[in-house]
C-alpha cells in the first residue's frame, strides 16, 4: 500500500528517483550547485514536475528535517499490518530473517536499522504501533532508501507476536547485556527473529521473557552498552557472516 508524503535531502530523493513515484520536486531557488544541478537533471529525465519556492517554504513543510534545499512529494511504502508478516512466513523459500525493535523511539536510530537490515538480508523489521517510531520523514532520509525496499511491521502486542512467531518455528533471540551466550557463539542460521530493546531501558521485561535466548555484545574498557543502531549493526553482520556461510 502507498502513501502521499514529503520527503527530504539529496540521499533520499535520488532513491526516490531510482525506484519510487514521485508526484513533484521542490528546490529552493536560490540553490543551484552542481549536485542540484545533478539532481534536477536525473529528474527532468524521468519527467517529473520540477517546482521552485523559498527557504522559508521548505523549512517550514520540513519542520526539523534537514532538507538541503530540496524536498519531494512522493508515494511512499506505507507500514504492513501483522497479517503482512504471517503471509510472508509463508511464502519466503528460505529460513526467515527478522529484526525486531521494541518500543526503539529515536527516528535516526530506526532509520540506521531499516538501512543495516537491507543491507543484512533482513526480510522485515517490525515495531510495536504504540510508544515506537514509526515511518517518519526523519526515518525515511536516515534509511537512504531502505524504507521502501524492507518491509515496516507494525503490531499490537511484542510479546504476543514473539509467542506466535516461535509457534510457526521462528527462534527468537534477544540481546542485552546480561546475555549468557554472545553474538559470536550463537547460531544463527536457522529461522531467526533477532530483538533489540529500546535506547534507554533495553528489552522490556515481557519481551525479554519471550526471547528464547538472551545474548550480548563482548565489549571491553568502561562502556556499558552500545548505541542499537550499532548494535542491531554488529549482530545482523555476525548472523548474515553465519547464513552465508562466510
Amino acid at each position: 500500500m502507498k502513501q502521499k508524503e514529503w520527503i527530504f535531502g539529496f540521499h533520499a530523493i535520488e532513491a526516490a528517483l531510482d525506484e519510487g513515484e514521485i508526484l513533484q520536486v521542490v528546490i529552493d531557488k536560490t540553490r543551484r550547485d552542481k549536485r542540484m544541478n545533478q539532481l534536477l537533471d536525473k529528474a527532468y529525465a524521468k519527467s517529473v514536475v520540477v517546482n521552485y519556492g523559498d527557504g522559508r517554504l521548505l523549512d517550514e513543510t520540513a519542520d526539523d528535517v534537514r532538507h538541503q534545499g530540496i524536498m519531494a512529494e512522493v508515494l511512499v511504502r506505507a507500514p504492513e499490518n501483522e497479517d503482512f508478516i504471517y503471509n510472508l512466513l509463508e511464502s519466503i523459500d528460505h529460513p526467515p530473517f527478522l529484526l525486531i525493535l521494541d518500543e526503539v523511539q529515536d527516528p535516526h536510530n530506526v532509520g540506521a536499522c531499516l538501512r543495516t537490515a537491507e543491507a543484512f538480508g533482513i526480510d522485515a523489521v517490525i515495531v510495536p504501533k504504540d510508544n515506537s517510531c514509526g515511518l517518519t520523514p526523519i526515518v525515511r532520509k536516515v534509511s537512504s532508501g531502505s524504507s521502501e525496499r524492507v518491509p515496516f511491521v507494525e503490531v499490537t502486542n511484542i510479546s504476543r507476536f514473539l509467542e506466535t512467531i516461535k509457534e510457526q518455528g521462528i527462534w527468537t533471540y534477544g540481546l542485552a547485556g546480561g546475555g549468557e551466550g554472545t553474538v559470536y557463539s550463537t547460531d544463527f542460521r536457522g529461522p531467526v527473529a533477532i530483538v533489540m530493546g529500546s535506547e534507554g531501558k533495553g528489552l522490556r521485561r515481557l519481551t525479554e521473557k519471550q526471547c528464547d535466548f538472551i545474548v550480548k555484545i563482548p565489549m571491553e574498557g568502561k562502556i556499558e552498552s552500545l548505541n542499537v543502531s550499532v548494535a542491531t549493526a554488529v549482530t545482523l553482520g555476525e548472523a548474515y557472516r553465519q547464513r552465508q556461510g562466510l
